[in-house]
Formats: structure tokens, C-alpha cells, sequence
């Protein structure tokens, strides 16, 4: 009888990763016990655990925690790229932010992460066809996490909103693979004409905390957005902006200035 040899490709290291650092956090915390099962080591993978997580927080009176988690269930069994998209974010946070220790954190904790991947389910179900749903998504995102992203947006892969409080990104807003934004960031048009209003993000981008771009431009890849910038005209690739209206005020400093974070202005930056 022939050997039978181990399924490597049933192996998911970011997922042993995850149930690891959550074991541990049981042992440390008896208290947390609990919510670490629930959240994490009663599930089998990343997608489950997340479909748990999103419907715990999206959950309210008028749709109840199960109908929703099906509703995303059914999401990542018919577009396996959200789970991919999830797992690129949660990995873009871990790299970016100083104060992400572990990969279990974004998943319990940080609304910018649970906001996002959220967003991905409405914006699933909005090009499905499903507008309502899209829309109760959005809305009970807007609630919970004060995060307000319309479903049409579309958005890449690899993203980390820090802090993420009192994000909006309008519907015809286009953000590319591996930005990272701060909170308070708007992606905004400039009337009410319903025709493509909102800003086109390139990859790689860093936009600081409080600015606002404004109308149909293209930010170019790599670039950097000062803090409490208003960005109304297109920024050139590789580029830093800033002040009111922003202007170029110097080259982006990096090769990826969304992944090395620095946000400083000067000769030096």
C-alpha cells in the first residue's frame, strides 16, 4: 500500500499564526478565554473567522447576527479574491503599523481592518446586483465604526487605514494596491453631479491624516499627501504634497513611502 503523503497545500502559516498568538493570549488572559474562542480558535480558517467577526459587529435589531454572517459566507465562497484581499491588508497592517505586534490584533480589534473588509463584502454584493444589501452594509459600517465608504468605490488590495476614524470615500473613488491613509481622510467630489466626481488613488500612495482630495484626479503612484492637505489638482507620481490648496513641495523621498510611513516634510524626510 503506497504511502500516503501530507497535504501541504491545506498548510496556512498566517492562519497557524493567528490561532497561535490567540492560544496565547488565552493562557495570558483566563478573562479573554471566552472571546478568543469565539473570535478565532472555534473556526477552521481566516475567511470563518472573519464572517464571524464582521457579523458580530454589523449585526443590529433589523438584520440579525446569523442572516448577515451567511450574507458573508456566501461572499467569500463565490469571489475567493475578499479572502485574498483580507489577508493582504492584514499583512500590509502588520508590516506598517508600530503598534500591531501580532496578526490577531486587526481581527479583534482595529476598526480600520474590520471596516475594510466589510466594505469588500458590500462592494461584492454591489456588483452582484444587490443594492439594498450593499447599502445596509454601508450604513451599519457608517454606525459602527464611523467609517464611510460607498459600496461602487473600488479599492485594492494591501490597504492599512490607521486610526480610520471619520473616513469617507465617494462612489466613484478608485484607490490602487498598497496605500495606507490616515484618519479623517475624505476621497471626496466637488458638486452634485452624478457623473465620475472622486479622486483616482495610484498604488502605493500615503495619504496623511485629515486630508481631502477632492474631484476627479489622478494621484500618481507613490506620491505622498501631507497632512490636512486639500488636494483639488492631479499629483504627479512620486511626489510629496502639501498645505491648502496642495501643492508639490518636494519628490516622495522613497521608493514606498505607503509602506515606510514617513510623513515629515524637509530635506531630510
Amino acid at each position: 500500500m503506497a504511502e500516503r503523503k501530507p497535504n501541504i497545500a491545506s498548510v496556512d502559516p498566517v492562519w497557524d499564526q493567528i490561532c497561535t498568538e490567540a492560544r496565547q493570549a488565552a493562557l495570558d488572559e483566563p478573562l479573554m478565554g471566552g472571546f478568543l474562542h469565539a473570535c478565532i480558535l472555534h473556526h477552521k480558517s481566516i475567511e470563518k473567522a472573519l464572517s464571524y467577526r464582521i457579523a458580530a459587529k454589523l449585526a443590529s435589531n433589523e438584520m440579525s447576527m446569523v442572516v448577515v454572517r451567511e450574507m458573508v459566507e456566501d461572499a467569500y465562497a463565490s469571489d475567493p479574491s475578499l479572502v485574498q484581499a483580507a489577508r493582504a491588508d492584514l499583512v500590509a497592517i502588520y508590516e506598517r503599523d508600530p503598534a500591531c505586534h501580532r496578526l490577531l490584533q486587526p481581527i479583534l480589534y482595529f476598526k480600520g481592518y474590520q471596516a475594510m473588509q466589510a466594505y469588500r463584502v458590500g462592494h461584492h454584493l454591489w456588483k452582484q446586483g444587490k443594492r439594498d444589501l450593499a447599502y445596509f452594509v454601508q450604513m451599519r459600517v457608517s454606525e459602527i465604526f464611523g467609517v464611510d465608504i460607498h459600496p461602487a468605490a473600488r479599492i485594492g488590495k494591501g490597504i492599512m487605514i490607521d486610526h480610520a476614524h471619520s473616513i469617507v470615500i465617494g462612489e466613484t473613488a478608485v484607490v490602487g494596491d498598497n496605500v495606507s491613509m490616515l484618519h479623517s481622510v475624505t476621497l471626496g467630489g466637488t458638486g452634485k453631479e452624478e457623473e465620475d466626481r472622486h479622486p483616482k488613488i495610484g498604488d502605493g500612495v500615503l495619504i496623511g491624516a485629515g486630508a481631502k482630495v477632492l474631484g476627479n484626479i489622478k494621484v500618481g503612484d507613490c506620491s505622498r499627501i501631507a497632512a490636512g492637505s486639500v488636494v483639488l489638482e492631479e499629483v504627479p507620481p512620486c511626489k510629496t504634497v502639501a498645505g491648502i490648496p496642495a501643492r508639490i513641495v518636494g519628490e516622495a523621498g522613497c521608493d514606498q513611502p505607503s509602506i515606510s510611513m514617513n510623513h515629515m516634510l524637509g530635506p531630510n524626510a
